[in-house]
């Protein structure tokens, strides 16, 4: 399985593959545990989950289920075709388990005791089937719709997510946002080891979507929120440390064109400094230009650095 170690100690953490997420959560989500994706309808939480499935059998040799109570498995294939995504061939190639569960709430009549016994049957066999190291069940409200019992509901919840643990399945579990809480039942957050919350919103006629990391038990992370999109290539996940700035300096010395600068520090801007001020930079790089000559441009970012007039020249006794 891949996984990665952020630093000694830390968690081992499953790769995502997604542009930018993996950057947030610092390496993925928690490897052998299961990871809540909630928000409100239309905010890309089947997407996710299904893009995290498929990149983890195509990228990181990590066979997947996917078990929905919603969306039959050609619709799924369709959606995700349109991102890129060849689900029937992976299908095909048993690198992914589809299994499309039925429930209408008309067509349940309760007798006795509700557990998920059936379920966990059912899952449990399409696991061996691909070996499956990944899992996604979307979505959770559609699985406990039938249940009116509370304190059953809740000790259900409890037992699923243990059951995914017990197996070392990297779960990615999809929830519908509810209206104080995360989710619907205000239980799952609590006993997820991740949360993402997704969101769609709009501003000033602006569509944006953002995502934000709740919880994460036992690693740092970004707790931001961040702008990402849905393109013909999946999500990407704008995060600002996706810039990277750790590159070198060059060694080399420019002339600022500023002959006190020039003459104190000789050399003490090099071409990365200077590439922050391109007139600056372009005028200490012309052919002829003496060093302490001083270009008019370097004279006016000096006496602008001041707090002077762009055309005051700068004192050759400072």
């Amino acid at each position: 399985m891949k996984t990665t170690t952020a630093s000694p100690g830390a968690i081992p953490k499953a790769a995502t593959g997604i542009a930018g997420l993996d950057e947030i959560t610092q390496g993925g989500f928690p490897a052998g545990r299961p990871t809540l994706v909630c928000g409100a309808a239309g905010c890309g939480k089947t997407l996710l989950a299904a893009e995290f499935l498929v990149r983890g059998a195509t990228e990181f040799n990590e066979p997947g289920v996917f078990m929905m109570f919603e969306e039959t498995s050609s619709e799924l294939a369709a959606n995700l075709r349109s991102l890129g995504f060849e689900l029937d061939t992976l299908i095909a190639t048993r690198r992914i388990a589809v299994d499309h569960v039925h429930l209408e709430r008309s067509e349940i009549e309760e007798t006795g005791d509700y557990d998920l016994e059936g379920l966990f049957i059912r899952l449990q066999l399409a696991i061996d089937t691909v070996g499956a190291r990944r899992v996604v069940l979307d979505t959770l409200e559609a699985l406990f719709a039938g249940l009116s019992n509370e304190t059953l509901l809740r000790a259900e919840l409890r037992r699923l997510f243990r059951w995914l643990k017990e197996r070392g399945m990297t779960a990615v579990i999809t929830a519908e946002r509810g209206d104080r809480t995360l989710t619907r039942y205000g239980l799952e957050e609590y006993v997820a080891d991740c949360v993402v919350l997704l969101d769609h919103r709009i501003d000033a006629q602006v569509s944006t979507r953002r995502l934000r990391v709740v919880k994460y038990r036992g690693s740092a992370h970004g707790t931001n929120e961040y702008p990402f999109m849905i393109g013909g290539r999946g999500i990407s996940v704008l995060p600002i440390t996706s810039l990277q700035l750790d590159h070198p300096a060059s060694p080399e010395g420019v002339g600022t064109g500023v002959p006190a600068l020039d003459r104190d520090r000789p050399g003490a801007l090099g071409s990365a400094g200077l590439a922050a001020h391109p007139r600056l930079a372009s005028d200490a790089a012309r052919p002829g230009a003496a060093p302490g000559a001083g270009p008019r441009c370097g004279d006016r970012y000096a006496a602008a650095c001041r707090g002077g007039r762009p055309d005051e020249q700068a004192d050759p006794r400072q």
